[in-house]
């Protein structure tokens, strides 16, 4: 248990720590009361966020934090000493042992909590109401970016239930090999943006001669006959229609493309505007969480508060997605020991083992995640981020591990395999089936991603004053008193209400359409 100086001068998290947190400026040279030990010299300014060793540590010895090691001494430390960089490395090796030995009971089915929203023919529900024009290819980008510029906010007063007119482009869609990793992984992005339930409908646009064809991801994502929809006069009722499928070069080229294109999103406003959001249970929000800009916070307030929001949706029936596979490299054990069987841990183990050979491969090593910003915020190691980054799974049992923009098919718990670079991980998580983000930061943020709404949750309160305009939620009060479980529930609350339609911050700025970035794995031929 977390353990608080009454000066609010520091705050020491788990009984085995060789550090406490800096909640404010540590001097060099002021004496500071320590956990069950005589006051000692800082002897070093320590900012905010950054850890001072609470022990001496000899050089090669672990250094822990969250009651775990985060890497090892590179020389000897003293109490007193700022513990980062400079005296502080990586070492760990993936844990193999005691898989799916600590599987948690399923809990006890929680009920009565719901949200209004748009239940679609396909059973799935939306928390927003758009209509989409995707590219296939990047050679069609311009052309669904103007499709989409002539829905602005004027051309689409007469139909205040749509949310937006949106182009989904991306620098891909040729030059790979067919059903290659790259073709298949755009194919699941495309394919899930456009069965996604906060789409009503939508329209592809292609060229006409490139390796994602049209005919292709129609038939390898079952596109076919999907979200068009024609209301029949009985309300409720719903009949498939072909899916509008535009080649520029079969079309005529560039402007009569968007002239036709056009066309087919004008005829189908009426009935996308006719759409209503009725109540449904909490159990059809599958919710993606994402932590960027992370600080030495992280780990303390916004993140195990949206475990336990991640908990009660889990407990609710709903479906959680955990992602940033990099961000999983040290904190691994925390989920391989709760997975739902020992085929799921090594799913994951599996996917950290392709991440560290992907990385050398390349010179690199998954070390270098955590960033500038991270460092100054206090983060020194990946294993101290990872530490902190997944408690944002709660405590629930780990129920699937699946690739990149997978269709989720269980619920609870899921990991998706991601890197941790947000506008890449959280478009793998909503082409999966995401109709709500939550994005905690703590150097902060200006994400969001259309089609769906990403509240943005503050580490500390400092942040939440400073960008307000971007700011949801303020998780700093954990550090004033507030309890984690009653900064949870608040946070599920707020997760309802932006589901049943609530603006977040990032939608009224406007954020959320240059987002959209799906991974490219391997080479571009």
């Amino acid at each position: 248990m977390a353990e608080q100086s009454d000066s609010t001068a520091w705050i020491h998290l788990h009984p085995a720590d060789h550090c406490v947190v800096a909640l404010r400026k540590l001097n060099k040279g002021e004496s500071v009361d320590l956990p069950g030990k005589a006051s000692v010299l800082v002897k070093k300014d320590i900012p905010p966020g950054h850890k001072m060793a609470i022990e001496s540590r000899p050089s090669g010895a672990p250094v822990h934090k969250y009651g775990w090691s985060i890497g090892v001494a590179t020389v000897d430390i003293a109490t007193g000493d700022h513990l980062h960089d400079h005296n502080l490395k990586c070492h760990h090796t993936l844990d193999y042992e005691g898989l799916a030995s600590e599987t948690p009971p399923a809990p006890s089915r929680l009920s009565g909590r719901t949200f209004q929203g748009y239940v679609r023919p396909s059973g799935r529900v939306g928390t927003r109401n758009y209509i989409a024009v995707i590219s296939t290819v990047n050679c069609s980008a311009g052309v669904s970016r103007a499709v989409a510029r002539h829905f602005d906010q004027e051309a689409l007063q007469a139909f205040p239930n749509v949310d937006g007119v949106i182009a989904f482009t991306h620098d891909s869609g040729c030059g790979m090999a067919l059903d290659g990793i790259k073709h298949r992984t755009l194919s699941r992005v495309l394919g899930g943006i456009a069965k996604h339930p906060n789409i009503a409908a939508y329209v592809l646009i292609g060229l006409g001669c490139e390796q994602n064809t049209l005919g292709h991801l129609q038939k390898s994502q079952k596109l076919v006959s999907l979200q068009g929809v024609r209301w029949k006069s009985n309300p409720g009722q719903v009949e498939t229609q072909e899916v509008p499928v535009l080649s520029i070069q079969d079309t005529g080229g560039t402007r009569a493309t968007i002239d036709k294109a056009v066309g087919l999103v004008q005829a189908i406003l009426p009935q996308v505007n006719a759409m209503v959001r009725t109540d449904v249970p909490a159990s059809e929000i599958v919710l993606a969480t994402k932590c960027g800009g992370s600080d030495g916070y992280s780990g303390i307030t916004a993140n195990p508060a949206l475990g336990i929001a991640s908990d009660l949706l889990v407990a609710h029936g709903g479906t959680s997605i955990l992602s940033e596979t990099t961000e999983l490299y040290g904190a691994e054990q925390l989920f391989t020991k709760r997975a739902a069987s020992q085929e799921v841990a090594k799913k994951l183990l599996d996917k950290l083992v392709w991440w560290r050979d992907y990385t050398a491969h390349y010179g690199e090593d998954i070390d270098n995640n955590p960033s500038l910003g991270n460092k100054a915020g206090g983060l020194t190691t990946i294993v101290e981020k990872s530490l902190g980054a997944a408690v944002k799974g709660g405590q629930s049992a780990l129920q699937d591990v699946i690739e990149y923009a997978e269709q989720t098919s269980k619920r609870g718990l899921v990991i998706m395999d991601a890197p941790g670079f947000d506008p890449v991980c959280v478009t793998g998580m909503v082409s999966g089936g995401a109709n709500v983000v939550v994005f905690t930061t703590g150097r902060g943020s200006c994400f969001g991603c259309k089609p769906v709404p990403s509240l943005k949750v503050a580490t500390n309160t400092p942040l939440f004053e400073r960008m307000n305009d971007d700011m949801d939620l303020d998780m700093g009060t954990v550090l004033k008193g507030e309890s984690l479980e009653n900064a949870g529930k608040r946070l599920f609350d707020a997760i309802l209400e932006t589901a049943s339609g609530k603006k977040t911050k990032s939608e009224l700025l406007g954020y959320g359409e240059d987002e959209f970035t799906p991974w490219a794995i391997g080479p571009t031929l």
